[in-house]
């Protein structure tokens, strides 16, 4: 186009001085010229619109035709499904209106499929004194209280199960599967999701609430081990079979109460007492954001537990528990991004009284312990952590000089230090040391640890 209307310009050129007949019929060439362009560009552009608009009324009908067909398919398996389900339900019986609405299906056919992830964990120990059944001195321990086994380990591995049941209730179910390779059930409860009035209740078994920590799964924990005050009052962690209620304030701050009536098998409780209802938990937990990169949270805890003939390493106690619990937690991030840095502080003391008959002697010992830890995210993927603990036991009466009660005038105090890596969210390396004095001997440990998680995984606790 640029080209014809130069030449129209030197045409016009040349015309001013050509005589004018010659003028004139150079002219109309011209125009026949720029005639025949315009019809041809028209007809190009005609041509182009009629097939965009059939290009769109094409796909317009296979939209049509394959929703048409999918309806179809649709209503030819809800009524396949609805005609199986009634004449199983009532083979010699017209289907009632009940019978027709139980019978239908959700769209998808893995609607109601639970969500599944893994947690695989792996230890390297090693340390100066064996670890096996080292004791704290002063203190009985549960079943769960020890301590990695040296050389390799799986640890404690988990496979769990979540899943919205309906508008009311979802499940979890959580499979722990221990270093000789038993499989057993961590928890397993369902949980109401449509209360209102800020009420939530929980039933089966699970991970008591008091406390800050023993809510926590294992691998959530910012160290490899539990600390002493965990393994000396609560065998490590507290779950077991019972009902939780909890009530979220409607204030403008995090302000939760709770309280949980269990069983009672679990240490320090033993054997469910008062006919399966044995232990009783309350508690109270508050928090608030102190600025845009810090927060904090606090609780007090309470648990009240019975036992009947709980049997430690063959020591014998009947009796009750009452153990009080104050937790405190900082949380600091730049701007509330802790993916480049971050810090958590945390601290809880535990007061606890035991009283009853040990091995058939009277006892009632008021003992306290606590602990305190820093992790220091100071780069991408890299932590820091420090933590000590310290458990108080109180004296025994002489008969029990020399038993598990008598801590031979030592308190226990242990020491950690930490160095982590973690490659992503899903995936950690920890190297761990404890200069471990819980028992007369001190011990020197280091823990390596791998720990994964794949497939759905819910978000961690604060």
């Amino acid at each position: 186009m640029k080209r014809t209307l130069l030449a129209v310009l030197l045409c016009g050129t040349a015309i001013s001085s050509a005589p004018a007949s010659a003028a004139d019929t150079d002219l109309a060439a011209i125009k026949a010229q720029l005639n025949a362009l315009d019809h041809e560009y028209r007809a190009k552009i005609a041509s182009l619109e009629a097939r965009l608009k059939k290009a769109e009324a094409d796909a317009k009908n296979a939209k049509v035709s394959a929703t048409a067909a999918q309806v179809a398919a649709n209503s030819s398996a809800t009524a396949a499904q609805k005609t199986v389900a009634v004449a199983q339900a009532a083979p010699a019986t017209e289907p009632s209106p009940s019978q027709t609405v139980l019978a239908r299906t959700p769209t998808s056919a893995n609607a109601f499929n639970p969500a599944i992830g893994v947690v695989l964990n792996g230890f390297f120990a090693a340390s100066s004194r064996d670890t096996d059944n080292q004791p704290i001195r002063g203190f009985v321990l549960g079943d769960e209280a020890g301590l990695v086994p040296r050389g390799f380990s799986l640890g404690e591995s988990e496979v769990n199960f979540a899943a919205n049941i309906d508008p009311y209730f979802t499940g979890q179910l959580v499979l722990s599967i221990s270093n000789s390779g038993a499989a057993n059930v961590e928890e397993a409860y369902i949980a109401t999701s449509g209360l209102g009035g800020g009420f939530t209740v929980k039933a089966g078994r699970f991970l008591s609430a008091i406390g800050y920590l023993n809510e926590h799964h294992a691998h959530q924990w910012s160290f490899s081990d539990a600390s002493l005050p965990y393994r000396a009052f609560l065998g490590g962690q507290l779950g077991d079979d019972g009902v939780q209620v909890k009530w979220l304030a409607p204030t403008d701050i995090f302000l939760e109460f709770g309280a949980e009536w269990l069983r009672g098998d679990s240490f320090p409780a033993g054997n469910g007492a008062n006919e399966g209802k044995g232990s009783v938990t309350a508690f109270v937990h508050a928090g608030d954001d102190i600025d845009d990169s810090s927060n904090w949270l606090a609780g007090l805890s309470y648990l009240h537990t019975r036992a009947d003939d709980r049997n430690t390493d063959g020591d014998i106690f009947n009796g009750t528990d009452d153990i009080g619990i104050a937790s405190l937690i900082y949380k600091w991030a730049p701007g509330g991004n802790p993916t480049q840095r971050n810090l958590a502080l945390s601290g809880e003391f535990f007061l606890g009284r035991e009283r009853g008959s040990f091995d058939g002697m009277p006892v009632d010992l008021l003992r306290s312990g606590g602990y305190v830890q820093g992790v220091y995210q100071f780069m991408p993927r890299w932590s820091l952590g420090l933590r000590y603990a310290q458990v108080t036991p109180d004296d025994v009466p002489a008969a029990l000089t020399g038993s598990a009660l008598d801590d031979f005038g030592h308190t226990p105090r242990a020491t950690t230090a930490l160095l982590e890596f973690d490659t992503t969210e899903f995936g950690r390396f920890r190297l761990q040391y404890t200069h471990d004095q819980s028992d007369l001997k001190p011990n020197d440990e280091i823990l390596f640890q791998y720990t994964v998680t794949y497939g759905a995984h819910g978000a961690h606790r604060y």
